[in-house]
């Protein structure tokens, strides 16, 4: 999806793409995005500051690319929206905040280009980003913590993939499979 030019470079095209970024680059839950203010995402270290559930606060770090992609959303949001002080992150195109029916209804739009799983949701993004970093080989507590978890239970979820992936690579490569 971000490797062709499926985002336009106006105002909507660069927040589409932070929506689909933040959710697919951080594994946050679609109410964690909602409430991402602009005082959130620092820049210099390359982190965002997500309250997840409990009200608890959570680091979680970002690419350069998403930071980049940030950047020039912002700008566009001042220049749209000259006037409009709402902090929230995520704006439609009236300068009102978000709400999760509009992330929905962004997600299934690029995610429809794409792919022809029926599931195409914020959680969707959510499960693949964690199924990534574990086919990769992230360390699953680290997952837990990016992902907000309490207990490890609740992202050994995403396991089950990783396995199949393991039974699929020793099939292919062992002698005696």
């Amino acid at each position: 999806l971000f490797d062709k030019d499926y985002f336009t470079e106006d105002f909507e095209g660069k927040r589409d793409k932070i929506i689909i970024e933040i959710l697919y680059g951080t594994g946050i839950r679609l109410s964690e995005m909602l409430d991402l203010k602009m005082t959130d995402i620092n820049y210099s270290q390359n982190m965002i500051r997500v309250r997840g559930k409990g009200n608890k606060d959570r680091m979680i770090p970002v690419h350069n690319e998403l930071v980049s992609s940030i950047k020039a959303y912002s700008k566009m949001r001042g220049k749209k929206l000259r006037g409009n002080d709402n902090n929230y992150l995520i704006l439609k195109n009236d300068g009102q905040k978000a709400y999760p029916v509009f992330i929905y209804r962004v997600v299934k739009k690029y995610l429809e280009m794409i792919t022809t799983e029926e599931k195409k949701s914020p959680h969707v993004l959510r499960h693949t980003f964690a199924t990534h970093l574990l086919n990769k080989g992230a360390d699953l507590n680290a997952i837990k913590d990016l992902l907000g978890h309490e207990n490890l239970a609740a992202t050994q979820v995403y396991t089950h993939n990783s396995l199949e992936q393991l039974k699929s690579i020793f099939k292919k490569a062992h002698p005696k499979a």
